[in-house]
C-alpha cells in the first residue's frame, strides 16, 4: 500500500488520461459512426460505396496499424497531429466509428419500413426522415451493441501506451520496470482502474436498455 501511495499521482494521472481517451474518442466515434450509418442506407450510390469502403477498411485493419499510420505514416506527407494524445483520439475514433456504424445500421434495418414510408408520405426528405423518425428508433434497439463497443473502446485505449501516451497500461510498464518486486500491486491497481471504467459503464448500459424497453 505504501508503494501505491507513493505513486498515486502517476496512477491517478494515467487513469484520467485513460478515461479522457475513452470519453473523447467515444463521442467522436458516435458522431462519425452515425454519419457513416446514414451514408450506408442513403439512396445515393456514391455515399453508400464510400461508407462501405470506410467500414471494410477500418473494421479489417488492426488498431495498432491505425495508430502506427497516424503517428508515423502521415509524417511522410507533411501532416502531423499536435500531440500524441490527439493522435490516440484520432486513431481510436476512426477505428471505433466503423463498429458504431455497423451496430447502428443493424438498428436502422430493424425499424419497420412503414415508418420511413409514412415519413415520406408526410413530405419529409430522406435526411429528415432519418433524423426525426428512423434514427431515434434505431438507437433504442442498439443500446447493448453500442455499449459493448464503448467497453471495447475503453480497453483499446491501452494500445496508446505504445505510442507515448501515459495512460494506465503505460503506467504499469513504467512502474513494473522500476519496481519489479511490486508487480502484483501495480497490476492490481491498473486492473482496478479499468474496472472502475467498465463495470459502471456496463451497469449504466443495462439501466438505459431497461428504460428504453419500458418506453417501447
Amino acid at each position: 500500500m505504501q508503494f501505491l501511495s507513493d505513486n498515486s499521482d502517476l496512477l491517478w494521472s494515467a487513469f484520467l488520461t485513460t478515461l479522457s481517451l475513452a470519453v473523447v474518442s467515444g463521442v467522436c466515434a458516435l458522431v462519425l459512426g452515425t454519419v457513416l450509418a446514414g451514408m450506408r442506407v442513403s439512396p445515393v450510390p456514391p455515399l453508400r460505396g464510400l461508407a462501405t469502403f470506410y467500414v471494410e477498411v477500418f473494421r479489417n485493419t488492426p488498431l495498432t496499424v491505425v495508430f502506427f499510420f497516424l503517428a508515423f505514416g502521415i509524417v511522410e506527407i507533411d501532416l502531423q497531429f499536435p500531440s500524441r494524445f490527439i493522435t490516440a483520439v484520432a486513431a481510436l475514433s476512426l477505428y471505433t466509428a466503423a463498429f458504431v456504424c455497423e451496430a447502428l445500421r443493424s438498428g436502422i434495418n430493424a425499424v419497420p419500413p412503414g415508418q420511413a414510408e409514412a415519413a415520406r408520405a408526410l413530405g419529409l426528405t430522406f435526411g429528415q426522415a432519418l433524423r426525426q423518425v428512423v434514427l431515434p428508433q434505431a438507437f433504442r434497439t442498439v443500446v447493448p451493441p453500442l455499449g459493448n463497443v464503448w467497453i471495447a473502446l475503453a480497453k483499446n485505449t491501452s494500445i496508446a501506451a505504445g505510442f507515448a501516451v501515459t495512460e494506465l497500461t503505460a503506467s504499469l510498464q513504467r512502474l513494473a520496470n522500476v519496481n519489479a518486486d511490486q508487480l502484483l500491486a501495480v497490476f492490481a491497481a491498473v486492473v482496478a482502474g479499468y474496472l472502475v471504467i467498465t463495470l459502471p459503464s456496463a451497469w449504466l448500459i443495462r439501466v438505459i436498455e431497461n428504460r428504453v424497453a419500458i418506453v417501447r
